[in-house]
């Protein structure tokens, strides 16, 4: 394209910032006079700001100080033993008070000066959006190409190409109706070939995650729009997804799967009939939703859509909680006197989890068999391993596809203190696994104390695995391997780090990164040209995120020798305490970066490999304004020693603190502590409970993340492992003496 600065359509070119003019992630804030934030290690000794007040009031100032002007301090004149001495002096002082307003005239610029915020911070702030942070996502559509990116404008869903600069209409949003009545839109998703979107109306949330909803299939060149399933009021499907290729939907509803082979099938394929209020298919129950998958499905296409795989979830032994719940509002039409009643399956400790088994549909083999016979039965493939927990103690934590007949997932049991990594390969009719409907897996990885943790800690549950695409693997090893994924894995000393699994029956890990720090949030994207991996880290600060790449070494090389793997390459500034996140693009040739603090959040897209495109999406110039209006507090970032642990430290001071001692604050200590947790951070707080408690009632406000925190190796997160409570409760009492 001719231009790399990216220029929305429809916009006026004269109202795009100059070049100069663009704000540099974290250099909104104009100077001002405010309490300095302090980054150090060991502990916290602040000026007295009432002391600082007096000094300035009290100090000797030279005449020709710009401050005289500034703070209208001028000397008073002495009186003087004669008229003509006192003439003169009032000379001088009218001309020396000329030359000091000339060039204080010239040496300050008006934006740049800023007298501190007086405004106090009122518990309205803390609720009605005052110091709200202008955020935004990016709705990538990989089925568009890659740096192409969605916007709802004008009543139009429009494509925004950021390689050639160009903005197309996709849909009219009036165009999809249910008969001529216009739809509610939740979501909607674009069908690999750009042919057709789906879309959720009627939204109805159930859990986190979860909800329901009615879904359409609208045809974009015929404008037509047709019901996935008749509509219900409340809406009954769960979950509907595209396949990754072709024009596949599968879909949940009443707890059961189906698959929908193309929008115009005259009917869909139903995976099964056990669904039920207490049986789920393809669809996590509660624990499953909130604790395993973060999220709202259980299913997952192959690369090529040739088959399905899906978790079946059996919580019929778990015990029911009922809990009371209140909805107010401020209509007083619908408001209702007495709380409702919300009862789920809930396990506690030491009673009954949900039952979990893990499924395979043969699609194309299944498709196939139809066009020889007019309805082929449906054949479940089931899948096992040797070793395997009992079916009350077996968690799957993950599943990902390796490749078109490759399965990996992750096993662990409820004490997640042993678990193991299971390769099924050959997944396809050739073999004779289907003819007994079980295919049985081997274990490739080892899990735990006796496995890759080899400690008494917990195994992290997280979506980390990350398969590596058949292109990518194809170029690194000239073709000759069967797969390959990326996983987050903790090293040798305890801390988790990226690693390469090539071929995926490999048990021993390629490092990609190393050090006493640590990967946080996986792999963020892979550019498949180059074989570059991004991923964010907890480094050099575990307070602080950064953005990094790595090159992905030979997968022949891998296999045969120890690799010589490139240092990580930082592509933020590593030497400013900042705090960063990312999300690339599908093909990692652009990524939305965000500046979450600890200054003014700001957004911007980068191109990957191209230095100079900075497309600006959000610079928060409002919140900047607002949080020069208000009292900001001082907060102070040190660590502590506690039993040879070094925990990390947050205080919150009032505005303008006597540290002398003369006066007493009270302190609250603000805790959170879970498993894996992090409080104290680098990120952007402003107007929250903590700051309305230090400007407005003069409290001091510690925050100390304890044992059990994450972010800082498993040495600090283990001793939390059966007995929570303990080690948590004793960091802050030490803390606080």
């Amino acid at each position: 394209m001719s231009s790399t600065r990216y220029e929305p359509l429809l916009h006026d070119p004269d109202d795009e910032p100059e070049h100069d003019q663009i704000l540099k992630k974290h250099t909104l804030q104009p100077l001002h006079v405010r309490p300095q934030t302090y980054y150090g290690d060991g502990p916290f000794d602040a000026p007295s700001s009432d002391e600082e007040d007096e000094a300035l009031l009290f100090e000797k100032t030279s005449p020709t100080s710009p401050s005289v002007a500034e703070r209208g301090m001028g000397a008073l004149p002495k009186r003087a033993s004669s008229v003509r001495l006192l003439v003169i002096a009032l000379a001088s002082l009218v001309g020396l008070s000329a030359l000091i307003g000339i060039i204080a005239a010239n040496s300050y610029v008006s934006n740049t000066y800023r007298p501190p915020g007086v405004r106090k911070i009122t518990m309205d702030h803390v609720y009605n959006g005052t110091f709200a942070v202008d955020r935004r996502s990016l709705a990538w559509v990989p089925e568009a190409g890659d740096g192409v990116f969605s916007i709802f404008e004008d009543g139009y869903i429009k494509l925004v190409d950021l390689k050639t600069n160009v903005t197309k209409d996709l849909v009219y949003m009036f165009d999809v109706n249910n008969n001529g009545l216009p739809l509610s839109w939740a979501t909607w998703k674009l069908s690999p070939d750009m042919k057709y979107i789906l879309v959720k109306s009627d939204h109805k949330k159930l859990w986190r995650h979860s909800s329901f909803g009615n879904y359409y299939i609208h045809e974009i060149a015929s404008k037509k729009t047709t019901p996935l399933i008749p509509p219900t009021y409340p809406p009954t499907v769960s979950y509907a997804t595209w396949s990754p290729t072709g024009e596949s939907i599968a879909y949940v509803t009443g707890n059961d799967l189906y698959i929908l082979p193309s929008p115009s099938a005259k009917a869909p394929i139903r995976l099964t009939t056990t669904g039920s209020t207490s049986l789920f298919n393809g669809v996590p129950s509660w624990v499953y939703e909130e604790e395993i998958l973060s999220g709202d499905h259980a299913l997952w296409f192959s690369p090529s859509s040739t088959k399905l795989s899906f978790l079946i979830f059996d919580e019929s032994l778990v015990d029911e909680y009922t809990f009371p719940i209140y909805n107010p509002t401020e209509d007083s039409d619908a408001v209702v006197p007495y709380p409702g009643e919300v009862k789920m399956k809930y396990p506690k400790p030491g009673y009954k989890n949900p039952l979990v088994k893990v499924a395979v549909f043969d699609l194309a083999h299944y498709l196939v068999e139809q066009n020889a016979t007019s309805k082929p039965a449906v054949e479940i493939l089931m899948l096992d391993w040797a070793g395997r927990h009992k079916e009350d103690d077996s968690i799957i934590s993950e599943i990902k596809w390796v490749s078109d007949t490759a399965l990996i997932l992750k096993e662990v049991n409820r004490n997640a203190d042993n678990g193991s990594v299971v390769l099924f390969d050959k997944l396809d009719k050739s073999t004779s696994l289907l003819s007994s409907k079980r295919a049985r897996g081997i274990v490739v990885r080892q899990l735990g104390k006796d496995g890759e943790e080899g400690d008494d800690g917990w195994i992290d549950s997280f979506q980390n695995m990350y398969p590596l695409h058949s292109s990518l693997v194809s170029t690194l090893s000239a073709g000759t391997s069967s797969g390959a994924y990326l996983d987050v894995v903790p090293s040798p000393e305890g801390y988790n780090h990226l690693a390469l699994f090539s071929p995926p029956t490999s048990s021993k890990p390629i490092w990609l990164t190393s050090g006493k720090w640590e990967v946080t949030r996986g792999v963020k994207g892979v550019d498949l040209e180059k074989g570059i991996v991004y991923f964010e880290a907890a480094n050099p600060l575990s307070t602080s995120r950064h953005l990094y790449s790595v090159a992905l070494p030979s997968l022949n090389l891998a296999a045969t020798t120890k690799p010589k793997i490139a240092a990580p390459i930082a592509l933020t500034d590593t030497s400013e305490s900042a705090y960063y996140s990312s999300d690339f693009s599908p093909e990692a040739g652009f990524y939305l970066l965000s500046y979450n603090g600890p200054g003014i959040p700001t957004q911007s897209v980068i191109q990957a490999n191209n230095s100079d495109f900075e497309y600006i999406l959000t610079t928060n110039e409002r919140l900047a304004n607002v949080t020069m209006e208000y009292e900001a507090p001082t907060r102070s970032f040190s660590t502590i020693e506690v039993d040879g642990f070094e925990l990390n430290v947050r205080e919150i001071r009032p505005p303008r603190m006597d540290d002398s001692g003369r006066t007493k604050y009270p302190v609250l200590f603000y805790v959170y502590g879970g498993p894996f947790s992090q409080m104290v951070d680098l990120s952007f707080q402003r107007g929250d409970w903590a700051e309305y408690l230090a400007c407005g009632h003069s409290y001091v406000v510690v925050t100390v993340d304890g044992r059990g925190t994450g972010f800082k190796g498993r040495a600090l997160r283990n001793p939390v492992k059966g007995n929570l409570g303990f080690w948590e409760t004793k960091d802050q009492i030490e803390a606080a003496r």
